[in-house]
């Protein structure tokens, strides 16, 4: 069985920047290419930060704060998803990173997944963000509720409150997860959301019998200084809030999680331990009922426009052409 050699990374963005912080997202995927690292998660909307203001800022009170992450979001493709994409080529890493994406006037709470070759093999965006975030990002489709193959494994992803949502994640468990990238904000909330973080994480791979490699974000005391004066807040609702981990399927932390300062925790992760885990419980297999509980779902890449034409092949020709093509006999049967 394979064994992969996983890292969850607890950093900071730099504030205010898409290429500072996109700078030192590639600097640690390098890093850790060094130490042998196969796969590493990074946090939540890090690219370029996450927008705390939304958090401790009366809607129209956020306008200054709105537009400077509209400014700084990124689209994709583009020159950072391009770099992000090289240092994974070149460490040979699977990288799973959150970003801030602009489609025109909106932002998305995106999650972007990078194979080793660097191809971007995932896009998908959070379904439904989260209370004072539905004032900064729109909402994504099902198209992401899915896993892919890469070089370590098959790959799903969730990011923060999503992992409540009981039906997102059992369609990631039905998909035959293997390794979940899960991404919370970090610096956020208190103690208390690093505790629901745990429950989170720990919950989902005992149920999917899969490992979770999680990353949260880190300010540090400058940056919770310029939040603070940038939106008028207090320190408490952008303290603590951290929980880095990775969980084996057995609901196990491997290593101790982090929960103040950048760093990583890293581990092997023995894909042996998830047939230990299934033989017991397979919530896609044996311990399943699909004749009495089963999971609808669309994963149809939503658009905004959709056209509407019943005989595409048609409109080349002259209408006074038309009948000629249409069959008849249909019609002809019914009223004989």
């Amino acid at each position: 069985m394979p064994i992969v050699k996983a890292a969850a990374v607890q950093i900071s963005p730099v504030l205010y920047s898409r290429e500072g912080t996109v700078g030192k997202v590639v600097k640690k995927i390098l890093e850790l290419g060094r130490q042998g690292v196969q796969f590493a998660t990074f946090p939540e909307t890090v690219v370029p930060y996450y927008p705390y203001f939304s958090f401790v800022e009366a809607p129209y009170l956020m306008g200054a704060e709105h537009y400077k992450l509209l400014d700084q979001a990124v689209t994709v493709p583009s020159d950072a998803t391009r770099a992000i994409g090289e240092a994974a080529k070149q460490a040979g890493m699977v990288v799973s990173v959150g970003v801030n994406e602009r489609d025109g006037g909106t932002i998305y709470n995106a999650q972007l997944l990078f194979d080793a070759d660097g191809t971007l093999i995932q896009h998908r965006r959070k379904i439904s963000p989260t209370y004072h975030e539905r004032m900064v990002w729109g909402q994504g489709d099902g198209s992401g509720l899915r896993c892919v193959d890469s070089a370590v494994g098959r790959v799903g992803q969730l990011a923060c409150w999503e992992h409540y949502n009981p039906i997102a994640r059992f369609a990631l468990m039905a998909d035959g997860e293997q390794i979940h990238s899960a991404m919370y904000p970090g610096s956020f909330a208190g103690d208390g959301f690093s505790e629901q973080i745990s429950v989170n994480i720990r919950q989902h791979a005992l149920e999917a019998g899969c490992f979770v490699v999680c990353a949260t974000a880190w300010l540090n005391a400058e940056q919770q200084a310029q939040i603070m004066n940038d939106t008028g807040c207090s320190i408490e609702p952008i303290s603590s809030g951290c929980f880095s981990a990775i969980v084996s399927p057995e609901g196990a932390l491997m290593g101790a999680p982090l929960r103040s300062g950048e760093g990583e925790v890293i581990a092997d992760l023995d894909f042996w331990a998830i047939d230990k885990r299934k033989r017991l419980m397979d919530s896609r297999g044996h311990y399943s009922r699909p004749e009495l509980l089963s999971l609808l779902i669309d994963r149809t890449p939503k658009s905004h426009v959709y056209e509407r034409n019943a005989h595409p092949a048609l409109e080349s020709l002259d209408p006074a052409e038309r009948l000629d093509e249409v069959d008849l006999r249909p019609v002809m049967a019914a009223i004989s």
